[in-house]
């Protein structure tokens, strides 16, 4: 298959925000098509009417641009296979449905989900993995009417060839093999007639010439049935690859269910796109640079086999790493635009230009709730130290502070360093009995950022106001 007709798909259930299990698999179709110069298909598979909502289906759009994963056919901007969400495609489903059918390679199923679970127990206590009986595999029309009399609703199942051995090559682990008596007659529409997802999913593939199928392993499983499907049907089969799940810091697989954070999420706290890009380029995957990249730099290098195949693990502090050297890359002034474009309602005033501000404190500042953190901090008269400071600040006793406020020169706004020495004379203190005092008093914490640099920014009257309080106690 030639790179020049290389087609992909992010094909999410529009049933919850976009979180980063599925956001990694969106990049790496993304990443795969775009390093190949082809095309990347978003397709809403709503089919789960009580679930889907448009409402999700707009914000997982948000959150994709907001990555930077733009893609060429979709709902919101059409293309040649539309319509690209499955509620609109019952028609053609009913098609193909209808062909089985009449193929006698799908038969409508009257058990019960009572009756599948006895059935299923049984298989387990002889040792056998749990696979469809065939209860209704071989029931006449008679049979079948009378269960219809009594007011059994039926399920559809395709009939799976009873011998012989199928498989097909995994981009990520080669070939994989299968017998018909590992996969059982399996469902392919519900009781309702709407089709199941692995149906509708394999069909629409087909017919929206997929090339390539990426996606995670909680999928492998179904690509034999998916297979069985496409070739039955004379429809072309694509290229599948399998890749491990994303894993929490407990071991479980990132899931919506599983409360992992989510892309929104992490916007609204403020981490930088192309941190969460990078971090999620490089769990199970070795990028070809460990340096922060673009997605268009890693989409040039991306080869799905080189996708590990054990599970990758997300890590909060990986992330934190990939936001901090995204801030290094921005100079002080594109830092504060993005930080003045967050700013919370009871954001204090700046006396100082905002980049000057950043320049003081950005060592300091990985999310924007630490930059305004530091702003009230410096600069709002009401900010009160935290318990730390306080602790420090009556341990050192108001008579440091009166002595303090006794050096009136060098000035401290001019030259802190030496002012700080000048107070540590008058005192007899130094080191960090000087230094984490002072900072206590000035800016309400024992850590922070360089004092050198924020004194200068911080109010006159403010900072005698401060020093004086304390030297009240």
């Amino acid at each position: 298959m030639s790179d020049d007709h290389v087609r992909t798909r992010f094909a999410p259930s529009p049933t919850g925000a976009l979180h980063l299990g599925n956001a990694r698999t969106a990049l790496f179709n993304w990443l795969f098509a775009r390093g190949r110069g082809g095309r990347l298909v978003l397709r809403s598979e709503d089919t789960d009417v009580a679930r889907s909502d448009t409402v999700h289906l707009e914000g997982l759009q948000r959150d994709l641009h907001w990555l930077g994963l733009d893609w060429d056919e979709g709902p919101d901007i059409g293309g040649p296979y539309a319509p690209y969400a499955q509620s609109a495609r019952m028609d053609v489903y009913r098609g193909y449905l209808d062909q089985l059918v009449a193929a006698d390679r799908a038969y409508p199923c009257f058990c019960t989900r009572e009756e599948l679970e006895i059935a299923r127990r049984r298989q387990r206590a002889a040792g056998r993995p749990p696979r469809y009986p065939g209860t209704c595999a071989h029931l006449d029309a008679a049979a079948r009417a009378q269960r219809r009399a009594e007011g059994r609703e039926a399920t559809l199942r395709f009939r799976v060839p009873g011998e012989g051995i199928n498989g097909f090559e995994d981009l990520l682990r080669g070939r994989q093999e299968w017998r018909p008596g590992d996969v059982g007659d399996f469902v392919i529409a519900r009781s309702d007639g709407t089709p199941a997802f692995l149906f509708a999913n394999a069909v629409d593939d087909a017919l929206m010439d997929i090339t390539h199928v990426l996606r995670g392993e909680d999928h492998l499983s179904n690509t034999p049935r998916q297979v069985l499907v496409l070739e039955t049907l004379a429809l072309r089969v694509p290229a599948y690859g399998h890749f491990p799940l994303i894993l929490g810091e407990d071991d479980r697989p990132l899931s919506k269910r599983h409360g992992a954070a989510s892309v929104a999420d992490l916007r609204d706290a403020g981490y930088r796109p192309e941190a969460i890009v990078n971090h999620l380029a490089r769990i199970g995957y070795t990028p070809g640079t460990e340096q922060l990249a673009t997605a268009d730099a890693l989409a040039r290098d991306f080869e799905p086999t080189r996708v590990a195949r054990s599970s990758g693990r997300h890590d909060p502090r990986a992330l934190d790493g990939w936001q901090d050297r995204a801030l290094d890359g921005l100079d002080d002034r594109a830092l504060w635009d993005w930080l003045e474009a967050t700013a919370p309602a009871d954001a204090p005033p700046l006396p100082v230009d905002g980049a000057t501000f950043v320049a003081a404190v950005r060592a300091n500042v990985r999310l924007p709730d630490d930059a305004w953190h530091w702003a009230r901090a410096l600069f709002d008269p009401a900010a009160v130290p935290d318990g730390d400071a306080r602790a420090e600040i009556a341990a050192a006793g108001p008579g440091f502070f009166r002595a303090a406020l006794a050096v009136e020169t060098p000035d401290p706004h001019a030259d802190f360093r030496a002012w700080a020495r000048a107070v540590g004379q008058a005192s007899g203190r130094r080191g960090r009995g000087l230094f984490r005092p002072l900072r206590a008093a000035i800016t309400g914490a024992v850590e922070g950022p360089e004092l050198t640099a924020v004194v200068p920014l911080v109010p006159r009257e403010l900072f005698h106001e401060r020093l004086q309080a304390c030297a009240s106690d």
